[in-house]
């Protein structure tokens, strides 16, 4: 097992979903930060501002760039996230899914909503994990993930964030959104520096608090796939769409698209 890992992380991951990994990028904070930077003044095709009109501050979010931005791509390929991921999932192969930068620029009061990754993508499988790493100390605007929510029984419904509606024409196969504030659920949340990392599945549900602070929040994100990944149809566009791709149900995710960073031997 990686050392930054005991099995009670294992176990955590296993059972709620979601896990603290202090340090998992420590070392590569400057060289992460230089790629979100990058990132911000070339976006790619799929960057959002995601704040209406009037609502202050700024909520930059863009994904699928790693194959593009030479410091996501050393990170990926150089750090120790792929046997850490490898751990986690119990996984004895790991897959690059896609990477995914969040910037709340100080005085943007707009929560992320709450959602689950699952149901936006074209992946299925229990073998999964997201990594969520703020760059900067986060004591008020930090991820916030509902422990268990990975093993509820229906999906949650997936929306657009700025429009609130539906992602998909078949809502009755989806449960609402919930309130977990309101409802009572179990959310795990943490006081983080940067390079530490909240590890959680794509079916657990999470969202973060606006950013009232002085200082930007800007978070780095990566999406890793395991043993048992299968491509799935879902009956819209998924997000991210990955136009072209070719699979059909059931194949296990294309590796010249989606690489294999990390295998046991």
């Amino acid at each position: 097992m990686h050392a930054l890992l005991t099995q009670d992380h294992v176990d955590t991951f296993q059972r709620d979903g979601v896990v603290l990994i202090k340090g998992l990028f420590a070392d590569h904070v400057e060289t992460i930060r230089a790629g979100i930077e990058r990132n911000m003044k070339e976006p790619g095709p799929y960057a959002a501002e995601n704040l209406k009109e009037g609502e202050g501050g700024r909520f930059f979010d863009d994904y699928c760039n790693w194959t593009r931005i030479p410091e996501f791509e050393e990170v990926i390929r150089n750090s120790d996230v792929g046997e850490v991921a490898a751990d986690l999932m119990q996984s004895k192969r790991v897959q690059v899914f896609h990477d995914h930068v969040l910037v709340k620029e100080p005085g943007t009061s707009k929560p992320t909503p709450w959602h689950q990754d699952g149901p936006y993508y074209f992946v299925d499988g229990m073998q999964n994990v997201s990594f969520w790493s703020p760059m900067d100390t986060v004591r008020g605007a930090s991820l916030r993930c509902v422990a268990g929510s990975h093993s509820w029984e229906k999906p949650v419904l997936p929306t657009r964030w700025l429009a609130e509606t539906s992602f998909y024409p078949n809502e009755d196969d989806y449960m609402p959104v919930p309130d977990p504030d309101a409802e009572g659920m179990e959310i795990r949340e943490w006081e983080m520096e940067p390079g530490d990392a909240v590890a959680f599945n794509y079916g657990t549900l999470h969202g973060a608090r606006g950013n009232t602070t002085e200082s930007r929040r800007r978070a780095f994100s990566l999406r890793l796939v395991g043993d048992d990944a299968r491509y799935v149809e879902r009956p819209g566009p998924t997000s991210p769409p990955f136009l072209g791709h070719g699979m059909t149900p059931g194949q296990m995710l294309r590796e010249d698209w989606f690489p294999v960073i990390y295998q046991r031997t």
